[in-house]
């Protein structure tokens, strides 16, 4: 059995993520080749494509949102994500567990005793005609269901029916402020895959990897016994650590020594959080700097493949900076690759300053 390397795993993994050569690719397949970005705020969503794709303006998302061939929707670990609208209706079934499991764990006994069935009878018609904000839906519910914490019924509708955003939600430049209605009314009906065909996408864009790092990535738990059948059909190799790690079979592998080019991910960047084990992509010891508290996943720079880096706009009257906080210090030619694409990343967060200004310090 094939024994990989760590940094053999961190070249296969910037492969499929995009991030070793800006792709061609449009942005509905760079959106279906990720399987999901991850999208608490609107803006990093854009961000990360711009930094995988060759040509990529924020109208070609704005568009996909617009036209329902991309959707905003809780999805991946109960959180919102942007998913093509094909894969929303093809996968939410499968991950559905994980969202009740997200109002299970973030409402404990308050979400006890829960008449699902009633709430959803509630919700489904009020949504559909009215699209109304989550604010909205709380008030309804508690009309309907007096008494009852009307924060928990909301949150129950939104992990066990359905439920997309409505644009400008989820669009470059919107608040968080945001409508729903029901994913049937707005895509259609489910067209309902499996649980082998989610964890075969999973590897493709995140591959190879353990069944905890799947489960990690969706929020979901005791996988392995599902997977059983789909793992035969695998390649299976060793980590450094003697773990199993499975591949869909005969995809190119990217060489252990190709150079990897300096790049931006944004805040949340699902490369970050798609794996138990994160050493691949961001070293154990940097870890704390970069996943600053439970929710919070800050914007960082991959320098020769793994994080070395945060960072962190701001605009002063027509001027824009880029702060890069260093981890260790770096070569004049490194910093001046950093300060390249951190000017073409201002130029294309902040379109409209006029001068532009990249300054280093360093992590304490």
């Amino acid at each position: 059995m094939t024994a990989l390397s760590l940094r053999q795993l961190n070249r296969r993994l910037l492969a499929r993520q995009l991030l070793l050569e800006r792709s061609s690719l449009n942005s509905l397949s760079a959106t279906e080749t990720l399987v999901a970005l991850q999208s608490q705020i609107p803006n990093p969503p854009y961000i990360g494509l711009w930094t995988r794709l060759a040509q990529f303006q924020r109208s070609d998302l704005t568009s996909l949102l617009e036209s329902r061939k991309v959707v905003r929707a809780p999805w991946l670990r109960s959180t919102l994500h942007l998913v093509a609208a094909a894969d929303h209706q093809r996968f939410q079934a499968v991950i559905q567990p994980a969202l009740a499991r997200g109002l299970r764990s973030f409402f404990g006994a308050r979400a006890k005793d829960l008449n699902i069935d009633r709430l959803i009878q509630i919700a489904k018609p009020y949504l559909e005609a009215e699209q109304p904000a989550i604010g909205a839906l709380r008030d309804k519910l508690s009309e309907q269901e007096p008494g009852r914490d009307k924060q928990v019924m909301a949150y129950a509708v939104r992990s066990y029916l359905p439920l997309v955003q409505i644009p400008p939600s989820g669009t470059w430049g919107v608040g968080t402020r945001a409508t729903y209605t029901t994913a049937e009314s707005w895509l259609g009906a489910p067209n309902p895959a499996d649980l082998s065909s989610l964890f075969r996408r999973y590897l493709a864009a995140y591959g190879p990897a353990t069944v905890m790092d799947f489960q990690t990535w969706t929020g979901m738990t005791s996988l392995k016994s599902q997977l059983a059948p789909a793992l035969k059909e695998l390649t299976e190799y060793r980590d450094e650590d003697g773990k199993a790690l499975y591949d869909l079979p005969n995809l190119p592998l990217a060489p252990a020594g190709k150079p990897a080019p300096i790049r931006f991910l944004p805040e949340y960047d699902n490369i970050l959080i798609a794996h138990k084990d994160r050493r691949r992509i961001l070293p154990e010891a940097q870890r704390k700097k970069v996943f600053v508290s439970a929710g919070r996943v800050l914007g960082s720079i991959l320098i020769d493949g793994f994080v070395g880096a945060i960072w962190k706009a701001r605009r002063e009257k027509t001027k824009a900076i880029l702060l890069v906080s260093l981890f260790e210090k770096q070569t004049d030619e490194i910093l001046g690759e950093i300060e390249a694409e951190g000017i073409a990343l201002l130029r294309f967060i902040e379109d409209d300053a006029k001068d532009f200004r990249v300054e280093f310090d360093i992590h304490p």
